[in-house]
């Protein structure tokens, strides 16, 4: 979404890293000489399989240039003052953690490094590492983070920075598909798929059924990609999708035994809140009698095989319900979908009840999808596949 252009290189191309943002007004239009005022956070998309995901952030750096190089002139900085460590877990359902700001030239940057620390920050535990993983049941582990500390986590961004205004924006770190394992050696690896949203009023506000609440994934997918994604709160089923771009969404719900499902044609402007449902109106979606694995390898091994599943629904939209990273060390994968139909329904504004019905061209036909590799410096690779037991290896191979 974004500048996962780069580091996500399934959906290349898709919305361009970031959109123009400014608040305030007024000031001189030579931007030679003014100055504006950069003002970021960090926000996260839902985790799979972990308790936590630390990073200690040092500063941000940005550039008029896309080009330029670590030790080229005109670089400007949002530096902490403190680095902080950050659970990139806990900021989820628009939850975010303040970066700082910094006064810079007007004018439009096109480059973003996000710079972490090797070092945790002054007063924890002797024991602590600035940038750690636990699985969930594991035990914490150091995350390795490839240029991370010296030249910094790259983005290709659109930022203006208009004179005498605030710019202010979001880096969505989204933890989930950015870590890799190493096979058995314990070792997890950083891919950092990051991407740069602008913060307005615009949100999207629901409410899914307290049954499926602390298994389910909630996002709002533009073209079959995730631009914004939670989990609901275990609780209260509450989801917030913010910061979001202005636009029209697919808001697709997945969760474990449940068919996936998609809710058409949700707008999002820059008025406020898009609500969907109340405490007492919410989503729920059918139980799906089988679930089953579908695995395979991506070779070459490395730091950047990966394999997401789509489902194409009978006039649309196209959707995308899994994802994950091939082991960095054996190239293996694995992902567990559901075999029953998907179910869809178009967005009403104050509905009070929701009525999802199954996709027809895959009730008689049930669980296809297509599985889309990608690997660094390829062009991606899709099979089609129907689920059933026991299913036979889906591999990819990259010349």
């Amino acid at each position: 979404m974004n500048s996962r252009t780069a580091a996500r290189i399934l959906v290349p191309g898709l919305l361009t890293a970031t959109l123009l943002v400014a608040c305030g007004g007024g000031g001189s239009s030579d931007s030679g000489s003014a100055t504006g005022t950069l003002r970021l956070s960090l926000t996260d998309a839902p985790a799979c399989g972990y308790d936590n995901v630390f990073v200690t952030v040092e500063k941000v750096r940005v550039h008029q240039s896309g080009t330029a190089g670590d030790n080229d002139g005109g670089w400007s900085e949002v530096v902490l003052a403190t680095p902080k460590r950050i659970d990139l877990l806990t900021l989820t359902n628009g939850a975010r953690e303040e970066l700082g700001a910094a006064q810079l030239p007007a004018g439009t940057y096109t480059q973003m490094r996000l710079v972490l620390g090797s070092t945790p920050p002054p007063g924890l535990p002797a024991d602590t590492m600035a940038n750690e993983i636990k699985p969930t049941g594991g035990k914490p582990t150091a995350l390795t983070t490839p240029s991370g500390q010296q030249s910094g986590l790259k983005m290709n961004v659109n930022i203006t920075v208009v004179p005498d205004t605030v710019a202010d924006f979001a880096i969505d770190f989204d933890a989930c598909k950015s870590i890799v394992k190493a096979g058995n050696s314990g070792k997890y690896l950083l891919k950092p798929v990051l991407s740069v949203i602008p913060i307005l009023s615009a949100k999207i506000v629901g409410y899914v059924d307290t049954t499926l609440a602390g298994g389910a994934a909630v996002s709002a997918q533009f073209g079959g990609v995730p631009v914004r994604a939670t989990a609901p709160d275990p609780v209260s089923g509450r989801f917030e999708l913010f910061p979001i771009p202005v636009g029209t969404y697919d808001l697709v719900i997945t969760a474990a035994g449940r068919v996936n499902a998609v809710m058409t044609g949700v707008p999002v402007t820059a008025a406020g809140a898009t609500t969907i449902g109340s405490t007492t109106a919410r989503i729920d979606t059918p139980p799906s009698t089988n679930s089953y694995a579908v695995s395979g390898t991506v070779t070459p091994f490395g730091n950047g095989g990966a394999v997401r599943a789509t489902q194409s629904l009978t006039n649309g939209p196209t959707i995308e319900v899994g994802f994950v990273n091939a082991d960095a060390t054996t190239g293996t994968y694995s992902l567990t979908l559901p075999a029953g139909a998907p179910v869809k329904a178009p967005y009403a504004v104050g509905a009070t009840a929701f009525s999802f019905a199954a996709d027809q061209a895959d009730i008689a036909a049930p669980g296809k999808y297509k599985l889309q590799a990608s690997a660094p410096g390829f062009d991606p690779q899709t099979l089609d596949v129907t689920l059933i037991a026991n299913s036979p290896a889906n591999n990819f191979s990259f010349p």
